[in-house]
């Protein structure tokens, strides 16, 4: 998908003087194990800028670490960044985010807060020892237990058993987590979790605390499903149903899992391609981790109805898919990776495919969310042709990839391709075996959209996502029709293909036609780059005014915008049950109406 960028996702603070250190600590000569210092880095007389600095001083790794503090009456953090940070009244309690935990010997990391009031903190600890290693802090914290196995499942209940974890010191007991929240803390390695709802899936993780109330990291997860009915039964019809849900519009697009609860949107669709992991190095790995399972929901932003709290093993998009399969659990989550930014690293893959589908796999099966994925969709942007960068590893470099996935995730995961529609002659589909790598996949997302834009600043004006070939388009075998026939031709089975919707619209400025074939000066302007604009926008701000190849188009003023309507995509949808599809697939959730309107013509019109 050309418009396929990663919005940019860190946080930003102010670049401020730096002021004198405070300095609660001050290593030890002696053998010392790890410590904390503070540093006010900024005060504006009600309010200030603190950052706290841990290293480890000792001679062997340490994989987590929590630095505790009081502050006097009237002062306390308000906001804080590269930790979670919670307070039981004047008690500061800091501990590290997923990627900044672990600190070989001699490496520090540093965490940072804005503070209101003007005072300074007391009584640090750090992993319940001093702060400024003069007393050695508790060892190493308990090992994981094993991943819990399910017994004696009814309507309402279900046994776990696991077992035990490790440690030093001994262990004092351990927390069982349904669906990354705390429901029971117990001595022994069993529980029996009871009031659950009948036909619901459930994901239970166990981690253990040790007698110096050290928690270690969470076990595998199990899926259990209690036995009854469902109460909400999958969509009808047995075609495929999927949307792409993004990672990083939870920042500027402040779009999340909840909005497809709300939308009404999760009750009609089949899977979710969550986009996207990177490929780097020939291996798969999570991008933007905070996005990903790191950022903290509170009980109103969640799907669940219940806040996110800081010691919890997953949080973020994977942990608020959790929950959406757990009220919906016909929906199948895949992970997907690759992308228009992030397709350049699919070459080195495919020159080691086996050790490429290991790390997928890995990431996959990640322990801590193992349970949300059901499979992994490769966006490869494009194998032997050019994307945002050009790739020569052959034509059959798609297909030994295909294969070796297959290999490694064998036959109960999905797993699935977006692939291009260029349905020209000597074009993108003939680049590769698109046929001969079908037999590996589950389906392909043939991604007919993003054929016409203002990428060709002076036009011609033509529909992004034309069904069929009209008199005047562009390009010959740009187009659905085309695409989806030479795909068959090349022995992919109907079923396996999926038709692609665009939930949003590409436009052109400078254009005095309002039939499509006019010039144009350049993009039109979009909300969140030149030339695009949801259906959201636009189905308010330059209403429709014709259709040509199963698209509808706008001219409103000076700009001139292609999109597809509910009206449209009924008309695809049924193009597509003639053709003997599989189902269709769209780009992107956030692009479709508070209500889902575009995801309401999809599953109405594959019925």
């Amino acid at each position: 998908m050309r418009f396929r960028h990663r919005a940019a996702a860190g946080f930003a603070t102010l670049l401020l003087p730096f002021a004198g250190l405070v300095g609660l600590a001050s290593p030890a000569q002696a053998a010392t194990s790890v410590t904390a210092t503070y540093a006010k880095t900024q005060d504006w007389g009600s309010g200030f800028e603190g950052k706290w600095t841990v290293k480890n001083t000792g001679t062997t790794t340490i994989n987590s670490w929590t630095v505790e503090w009081d502050f006097p009456s009237g002062t306390k953090a308000t906001s804080a960044w590269d930790a979670t940070v919670t307070n039981s009244g004047d008690h500061w309690t800091a501990k590290n985010v997923g990627w900044n935990g672990t600190l070989a010997p001699g490496a520090s990391v540093s965490f940072g807060f804005n503070g209101s009031g003007t005072g300074s903190p007391t009584a640090c600890k750090l992993n319940g020892g001093s702060c400024d290693g003069t007393s050695v802090p508790g060892d190493a914290a308990p090992s994981a237990p094993g991943t819990p196995t399910a017994s004696n499942v009814t309507d309402t209940s279900v046994r776990l058993s696991w077992s035990a974890a490790t440690d030093d010191k001994g262990i004092k007991n351990y927390d069982v987590l349904r669906d990354g929240a705390r429901v029971a803390t117990v001595t022994g390695t069993s529980y029996t979790d009871s009031g659950l709802t009948k036909g619901t899936d459930y994901s239970y993780t166990v981690r253990a605390r040790d007698t110096a109330d050290q928690t270690g990291p969470a076990s595998g997860a199990v899926r259990v499903r209690t036995t009854g009915q469902t109460e909400e039964p999958p969509p009808t019809g047995d075609k495929v149903k999927l949307g792409y849900f993004t990672e990083w519009g939870v920042y500027g697009r402040n779009y999340h899992v909840k909005n497809l609860v709300t939308s009404g949107s999760a009750a009609k669709i089949t899977h979710i391609n969550y986009s996207f992991g990177n490929v780097k190095n020939g291996q798969c790995v999570v991008d933007d981790t905070f996005a990903a399972y790191e950022k903290a929901y509170t009980a109103d932003q969640s799907v669940s109805g219940t806040a996110d709290t800081w010691d919890q093993p997953l949080r973020g998009n994977f942990n608020q898919l959790r929950q959406l399969k757990a009220k919906y659990p016909h929906i199948k989550v895949l992970y997907s990776f690759g992308g228009w930014t992030y397709s350049g690293g699919f070459g080195q893959a495919a020159a080691n495919a086996a050790a490429f589908a290991k790390s997928c796999k890995s990431v996959v099966e990640d322990p801590r969310w193992a349970d949300v994925f059901d499979g992994i969709d490769i966006d490869w942007e494009y194998p032997n042709a050019c994307g945002l960068t050009c790739d020569t590893s052959g034509p059959a470099a798609f297909k030994t990839l295909s294969q070796a996935l297959r290999a490694e995730f064998g036959p109960d995961y999905l797993v699935t391709a977006a692939i291009t529609a260029d349905g020209s002659s000597g074009g993108k589909i003939d680049a590769a075996d698109y046929g001969g790598a079908a037999q590996y996949l589950d389906w392909y997302n043939v991604m007919t959209y993003d054929y016409f834009g203002a990428f060709d600043a002076d036009g011609p004006t033509a529909p992004h996502s034309p069904l069929t070939s009209y008199p005047g388009i562009p390009q010959a075998g740009f187009n659905s029709a085309d695409a989806i026939a030479k795909l068959k031709s090349k022995g992919v089975p109907s079923a396996k293909l999926l038709l692609g919707i665009g939930f949003y619209g590409r436009g052109w400025t400078g254009v005095t036609q309002s039939a499509p074939g006019g010039t144009a000066t350049g993009p039109a302007p979009g909300t969140y780059e030149p030339g695009i604009e949801d259906y959201k926008v636009l189905k308010n701000s330059c209403p429709a005014t014709g259709t040509i190849a199963g698209t509808a188009y706008a001219h409103c003023g000076n700009n001139w915008w292609s999109y597809d309507t509910p009206a449209t995509i009924n008309s695809k949808m049924a193009w597509a049950k003639s053709q003997g599809l599989g189902g269709a697939f769209f780009w992107e959730f956030s692009g479709d109406t508070a209500n889902g309107e575009l995801v309401s013509a999809i599953d109405g019109g594959l019925k």
